[in-house]
């Protein structure tokens, strides 16, 4: 694969698994009256799908990142896929303590990937 295309399509695959993942992980919320045990089988059976897409990602992606950065990326993505999640089925509000909150979280990722101190 080239170069570029095995920097970019981590990217994309995550986004996509990390969707799958905030639906497996909390999709259920609003699907207040039904048995636990239905509950956790349905999340397990969409996580399946999230494991399709997180698995090529990161073996993709390890040509060209390391695994800090491949973490770091999956956790930031992971929270912008939350967020919009939250605001739009959820019906959440994003607070300005959310958003100090995952800016300091992102500095912390440009730490990560901008190297070294």
């Amino acid at each position: 694969m080239p170069h570029a295309a095995a920097a970019v399509w981590p990217v994309l695959l995550l986004v996509a698994s990390n969707v799958f993942m905030t639906f497996a992980w909390y999709g259920h919320l609003k699907v207040e009256h039904r048995p636990m045990w239905l509950l956790i089988v349905g999340s397990w059976a969409i996580a399946f799908f999230e494991y399709c897409l997180a698995v090529p990602a990161n073996r993709i992606g390890r040509t060209v990142y390391s695994a800090a950065e491949l973490k770091t990326m999956q956790e930031v993505i992971t929270l912008a896929v939350f967020a919009v999640f939250s605001i739009t089925y959820l019906g959440e509000r994003f607070t300005m303590n959310h958003a100090v909150g995952f800016a300091l979280i992102g500095l912390g990722a440009l730490f990560v990937f901008k190297g070294p101190l």
